[in-house]
């Protein structure tokens, strides 16, 4: 049997989703509770399989619900259920560990099943919210070269082999991934470690980040 939480400050509507997850014989539902703040207080008595999270509630809401959930008790999974399909939002809560986003316009069936699958630790995403996330990263990817690149005085490929030594690829794979030799990746590398002032791959990773975060 899965246990499941709701926290919605619209009691009317969490007595909604009470009852239709319910009706599944796999699900019961152990409590309600009105914002983040109190589903916490009711996590100490009895924790759940899964909270399902409304993103906008008084004292304590979804996103910062989920970021105390996941330090406290990291096996529980955590689902927002929201109207606002708003990226900032969503990259956050999925950052800090959510499980997915459901809108509350889910059909029944589909809220089921998503409770289910969250529990099999699959992420669950609505395909309007997976475009935006995938919007949003690209925008952070972009944001990240433009900076490497005025920091560093960087080219148009040393900034591409930068931003995948950043993500801790190795000389054989952007060499595979740029279709150029490993010899010529070791050249540009050397040139990047130049401009950035780095020893080694360590100290060029640890002076990007800083660089991208504004240190």
């Amino acid at each position: 049997m899965i246990k499941v939480l709701i926290a919605d400050d619209q009691k009317i509507l969490a007595e909604g989703i009470k009852t239709v997850l319910e009706t599944s014989e796999e699900i019961k539902v152990t409590g309600i509770a009105a914002d983040g703040e109190e589903a916490l207080k009711m996590m100490e008595k009895e924790l759940p399989d899964v909270a399902l999270l409304d993103i906008r509630m008084p004292n304590m809401n979804g996103v910062v619900a989920t970021r105390e959930i996941k330090k406290l008790y990291p096996q529980v999974k955590v689902l927002i259920l929201t109207t606002f399909d708003d990226s900032d939002y969503i990259l956050d809560a999925i950052n800090f560990g959510a499980s997915g986003y459901l809108l509350k316009d889910i059909n029944a069936s589909a809220l089921i099943d998503a409770v289910l699958n969250a529990c099999r630790g699959e992420l669950i995403l609505p395909t309007n919210i997976a475009k935006k996330i995938t919007e949003a990263a690209k925008m952070v990817t972009a944001g990240k070269e433009i900076k490497l690149k005025k920091a560093f005085q960087l080219s148009d490929r040393e900034t591409e082999i930068a931003m995948m030594v950043s993500e801790n690829f190795n000389n054989r794979q952007i060499a595979s991934a740029l279709e150029i030799g490993e010899g010529t990746v070791r050249n540009y590398i050397s040139g990047i470690y130049i401009k950035l002032g780095a020893a080694n791959r360590a100290q060029a990773i640890s002076i990007m980040e800083n660089a991208v975060k504004g240190d």
